[in-house]
């Protein structure tokens, strides 16, 4: 006797197959943005017309790439050749026979990132935190709130860029300020990038040391991915920092969606 379950796990699978893919593509697009690129057999070599750090400057595989060892050594020649650390950034799932390949080439693993992704219908919207309100930041009084809180949360000791956060929201990204309802002082906030068929990274989610532990940043996660789904997304992704904060995302809706792997060549 056949399953009536099957099909529903074969479309479930397919439908999992295609929001990787469409995290892959994301990524692909990422790297294009603003660079300089080049082909190189089965990958797609990303330049920083402006720097050379590693983290601007690297390559993404085809989904199922082959390389051949005659690849490899062509995508190594074509970042030596321009004095900078040959580099790749891709969800290895997507790719797993470039990742052996590079590998084999003695290229290594920086480290690999969960990421998680939470689909529409899958969102859990927490209850608003006690005294915490999470609004769209507007005034130059928002945007450094939201900043300042980012900075501190992230450690991160340069200036507030209240210019670029502006143009970050007129450019189809969102932003998320979280404050104390009673004294105005900044709790937190995050941001997503613009929804670019059906895809979009959650990121930046900050909340100051005194404000943690009250699901802060859950809300602030829920209320980015949410506003995600409004505008179309159909594959909203986020990368965890640790295991605390991928429990928390599960909390949310969230569920793991593979590995990225970052490999250098030393």
């Amino acid at each position: 006797m056949t399953s009536r379950r099957a099909p529903a796990k074969t479309a479930g699978a397919r439908r999992y197959g295609r929001r990787v893919s469409a995290l892959q593509a994301h990524i692909r697009r990422a790297a294009a943005s603003g660079r300089t690129t080049e082909r190189v057999g089965p990958f797609l070599a990303a330049f920083s017309p402006h720097s050379d750090n590693p983290y601007l400057n690297y390559a993404v595989p085809d989904d199922g790439a082959r390389p051949t060892a005659a690849d490899v050594t062509g995508l190594t020649a074509a970042y030596r050749s321009r004095n900078l650390l040959p580099r790749l950034e891709f969800l290895a799932a997507t790719a797993p026979e470039a990742d052996a390949a590079l590998r084999a080439a003695g290229y290594t693993v920086e480290r690999r990132i969960p990421v998680m992704l939470c689909p529409p219908g899958a969102l859990v919207k927490p209850p608003a935190p006690d005294g915490v309100e999470l609004v769209v930041p507007e005034s130059d009084v928002d945007f450094e709130g939201l900043l300042t809180a980012q900075h501190e949360a992230f450690e991160d000791t340069g200036p507030v860029d209240i210019a670029g956060a502006r143009s970050w929201l007129a450019k189809g990204g969102l932003s998320v300020y979280a404050r104390d309802a009673r004294t105005g002082e900044p709790v937190g906030g995050g941001a997503a990038e613009a929804v670019v068929e059906g895809t979009t990274e959650v990121a930046g989610i900050a909340v100051r040391a005194g404000y943690r532990r009250r699901g802060v940043g859950a809300a602030i996660t829920a209320w980015l991915t949410g506003a995600a789904h409004d505008r179309g997304a159909h594959t909203v992704f986020l990368t965890p920092a640790g295991v605390d904060e991928q429990r928390m995302y599960a909390r949310v809706g969230y569920h793991p969606a593979g590995e990225m792997v970052h490999l250098h060549l030393t």
